[in-house]
C-alpha cells in the first residue's frame, strides 16, 4: 500500500522532535555541546557511510560557503540544545523559528511579509510571558543564537545545493560541524563516556538528523515545495506536544496560544512569498541542525 506524501514530512517533524525530546537525558550526562558533539560526529560518519564526500568535486570558491554552512550547523545544535537544557522544548522551537521566518521576510522583498516573524515574535513572548518576571534569559540567549544559526543555515543551503545533490552536501557539511562542536563538546563530555551514552548518540543521531533528513527527501519528489513547507511549519506544535507527552512539559493556555500563533506565521511565511530555488528543499525546513 502506498504511504500518502503527507505523511512523510509528518514523520519527520514527529522524529525531529522526539529526537530533541529525549537528548534532554543526555544533556544531563554529558553536557548540551557534549550531547551535539556526540549527536553531530555519528551523523557525519552515516552520512559519509551511505554518501561519500566527493572532495574532488570541491572548488576554491566552495569553501567559504562549506566551512560557513557547517560551522553554523555546529554553533546552531550546540545553542539549540543548551536551550532545551533551560526553557521547554515548545519554547526554544519557537524561538528558533525566529530565524527562518526572518529570512523568509526579507528573501521576499514585501514589507509586508515583516507581519509574520512580527506575528511569531507576539507568540515567543506569549510562551515566555516575560510579565511573570520568570523569563530565563539564558535559555532565550541561547534559542536566539540557533535562531541565527538556522537563518544562516538557509542562507547557505542554497548555493551550497546548487553544487552538490542529495547526500553529498551533508557528507561535507556535517564532518565540519561535528568538529565545531568538538571544540566545546569534547572538554564537556572527557571521563563521561560509556558505552551506553555512545549507545544513545547512536540513536538520536539517527532520529535527528539521519531519518528527517530521508523522509523530506522522498516527500519532495511528491510534493510541492509550497505544500511542503506549509506543512512543516506544524513543526512547533509537535515540540509542544512532545515536550509534553516526553518531558511532561504540560503547556498552559498562553503558551498553546502562543504556539498557535507561531505555526500561523510560519504557513502565512510560506503563502506569502516565492522562494528561489534551492538544492535541497524549503527555507523553513531540513533540519539537519538542532
Amino acid at each position: 500500500m502506498r504511504v500518502p506524501p503527507w505523511t512523510l514530512p509528518i514523520a519527520s517533524m514527529f522524529s525531529v522532535q522526539l529526537g530533541s525530546a529525549l537528548s534532554v537525558g543526555l544533556i544531563g550526562q554529558v553536557g548540551a555541546a557534549g550531547t551535539a558533539w556526540l549527536r553531530l560526529t555519528v551523523g557525519a560518519v552515516i552520512f559519509m557511510a551511505l554518501a561519500p564526500p566527493p572532495l574532488k568535486s570541491i572548488r576554491r570558491a566552495d569553501l567559504p560557503v562549506l566551512l560557513g554552512l557547517g560551522v553554523a550547523t555546529g554553533l546552531t545544535t550546540i545553542g539549540f540544545l543548551a536551550a532545551l537544557d533551560r526553557i521547554p522544548l515548545g519554547t526554544a522551537v519557537a524561538i528558533e523559528f525566529l530565524g527562518p521566518l526572518t529570512v523568509a521576510a526579507v528573501r521576499s522583498h514585501h514589507p509586508r511579509m515583516l507581519v509574520w516573524p512580527g506575528l511569531a515574535l507576539v507568540g515567543v513572548v506569549l510562551m515566555t510571558r516575560p510579565w511573570e518576571g520568570e523569563v530565563n534569559a539564558a535559555g532565550v540567549a541561547f534559542a536566539l543564537l540557533a535562531a541565527v544559526g538556522w537563518g544562516v543555515y538557509i542562507v547557505l543551503t542554497q548555493p551550497l545545493g546548487d553544487r552538490f545533490e542529495g547526500l553529498s552536501g551533508l557528507s561535507l557539511t556535517i564532518p565540519i560541524a561535528a568538529v565545531t562542536a568538538a571544540f566545546f563538546g569534547v572538554p564537556q563530555a572527557m571521563g563521561h563516556l560509556t558505552w551506553s551514552i555512545l549507545l544513545t548518540a547512536v540513536g538520536l543521531a539517527i532520529l535527528l538528523p539521519v531519518l528527517p533528513y530521508a523522509l523530506e527527501l522522498l516527500a519532495l519528489r511528491e510534493m510541492t515545495a509550497h505544500a511542503f513547507g506549509t506543512l512543516m511549519a506544524l513543526e512547533p506544535a509537535f515540540a509542544l506536544l512532545l515536550g509534553a507527552v516526553v518531558l511532561s512539559q504540560v503547556p498552559q493556555v498562553w503558551q498553546v496560544a502562543g504556539i498557535l500563533l507561531v505555526v500561523a506565521a510560519g504557513a502565512g511565511a510560506q503563502r506569502g512569498g516565492r522562494r528561489q530555488p534551492a538544492g535541497v528543499g524549503p527555507d523553513l525546513d531540513l533540519r539537519t541542525v538542532d
